[in-house]
């Protein structure tokens, strides 16, 4: 199987059911512009719709064509779901839909089953016209007894606004009354910026997205009574807590009191808050999942999953999916990879004094089909009433950790090619030691990391090697 290669510099690879998108990276706004021009676009009138499954349910994916977005799209797909994709493809690419739709329809074909209907939207999940994509999904039914309106949770919202542009309050509703009932079934919210350098050097951009634009958007979810959301947190919001050198559990970080047993089965009492969380980026995760906890505690109506990402790397293994952002990438996998590439000349190494085995950082990686394959199990264990309380964290990780030159080593094995190094000091922002206890995820999400770090190394080769200069070192 052959497709063109997505890079910064090169266009989107043509699609047979492309919507109208300019497809010069340079064209459309970044990550780094601070208002996208998307917010002015028009909604397409009728949203793309790939494939054959009559299900009326959707799961809206929003930023569902970044890296660890689009690999759950397509395992949504291949479980079952039909998808609603919201991107603003500020730092992803249109040709990803046609990979997803590509693996999708190979899968299903395999298996002998119809393939989910995948929808499309270009806009940013910020967007007034959000409204009008929900409205889409929804239908009414008759209610005889009258429901709050989202006014009464959410009294700042911009966006409570009926579809006759008329704000309603309970007692002006009459008996029996229309009340909405929305297709989606459930959110999975991956639209953050998620630069630590860059939060750093630009906070207000970060708490006006991650937080600011969760709140809105979580008042537009109540008011059309989508309440299943799950959420893309990280090992960030653990803090300083990270540079204990054990496993991190997940009441090391909690919004309310919690009662827990430590591994000798005592009782111990969870105590809200976290100490020294060392950037923008890990502080806007902080609040959102604060946030979450509280609406989920005022109403237990909602499901909410916090899902804490540590080290998502890897690729589809096809090659057809993986990590290839717009935007100069910051993670260690990723700047290998424009390393092999000749991108870049030379792999920076951040401090080599951690307290570490080998003074790398260590790091939990986590393939990043494993990960999208855990947002699947999060929703199946919301439906199935497995998950404990209306807000739940879970870490996603393999608990087991290694260091940045172990991961140096097992690519520069696993390609054949020499990747040259550079010792640097440490970045503001960074911790040493960062791994996940997974005992909560696999005994209430039925979820295990399958993958190990050669796996990734491996799938991450297989997605970059054509976009490599040949040389004498390269072996097929």
């Amino acid at each position: 199987m052959e497709c063109c290669s997505n890079t910064s510099t090169g266009a989107s690879s043509p699609s047979s059911f492309s919507l109208s998108v300019t497809q010069s990276p340079e064209a459309i706004n970044t990550p780094d512009t601070q208002k996208s021009v998307l917010f002015d676009e028009d909604i397409a009138a009728d949203p793309l719709d790939i494939g054959e499954n009559a299900s009326p349910s959707f799961i809206m994916v929003v930023g569902g064509l970044g890296y660890i977005g689009s690999h759950t799209v397509l395992e949504l797909m291949k479980a079952d779901y039909n998808v609603l994709v919201i991107d603003d493809l500020s730092n992803s690419y249109e040709s990803v839909l046609d990979r997803i739709k590509m693996l999708a329809t190979e899968y299903c074909a395999i298996h002998n089953k119809p393939v989910p209907a995948l929808h499309f939207q270009q806009l940013d999940y910020r967007s007034p016209l959000m409204r009008s994509i929900l409205a889409n999904y929804s239908s009414y039914r008759v209610c005889n007894k009258p429901a709050a309106t989202s006014s009464a949770r959410f009294p700042y919202s911009t966006l409570q606004r009926t579809d006759s542009g008329i704000d309603m309050e309970p007692e002006d509703t009459p008996e029996p009354m229309l009340q909405r009932q929305s297709r989606i079934t459930g959110v999975i919210h991956f639209a953050a910026y998620k630069s630590v350098e860059e939060s750093i050097r630009m906070p207000l951009k970060y708490y006006m997205n991650n937080v600011c634009g969760m709140v809105e958007f979580l008042g537009l979810l109540e008011e059309f009574g989508i309440k299943n959301f799950v959420f893309s947190s990280s090992a960030t919001v653990y803090g300083e807590g990270a540079n204990c050198g054990a496993p991190l559990r997940e009441e090391l970080c909690v919004h309310h009191p919690e009662t827990f047993c430590d591994s000798d089965g005592v009782q111990l009492q969870a105590i809200p808050g976290v100490m020294g969380l060392t950037s923008p980026y890990g502080r806007s995760k902080f609040m959102c999942e604060s946030i979450l906890a509280d609406i989920a505690r005022s109403d237990a109506s909602w499901s909410i999953t916090a899902l804490r990402y540590f080290n998502p790397v890897g690729c589809h293994e096809s090659g057809l999916l993986g990590e290839d952002p717009r935007q100069k990438p910051s993670n260690l996998i990723p700047v290998i990879a424009t390393v092999l590439t000749g991108t870049k000349p030379v792999l920076d190494i951040f401090g080599t004094d951690w307290n570490t085995p080998d003074g790398t950082a260590v790091r939990d990686f986590i393939h990043v089909v494993d990960l999208a394959q855990g947002h699947i199990a999060a929703l199946a264990a919301s439906a199935a009433g497995r998950v404990k309380a209306p807000f739940r964290t879970y870490n996603l990780g393999t608990g087991r950790g290694h260091t940045v030159r172990e991961v140096h080593e097992s690519l520069q094995s696993t390609s054949g090619r020499t990747i040259p190094v550079r010792e640097v000091g440490r970045r503001a922002g960074d911790v040493g030691f960062c791994v996940a206890e997974v005992g909560r995820a696999e005994s209430e999400l039925a979820w295990k990391a399958q993958k190990t770090l050669k796996d990734c190394s491996v799938d991450v080769w297989n997605f970059t090697k054509g976009r490599c200069p040949v040389t004498d070192e390269m072996e097929y």
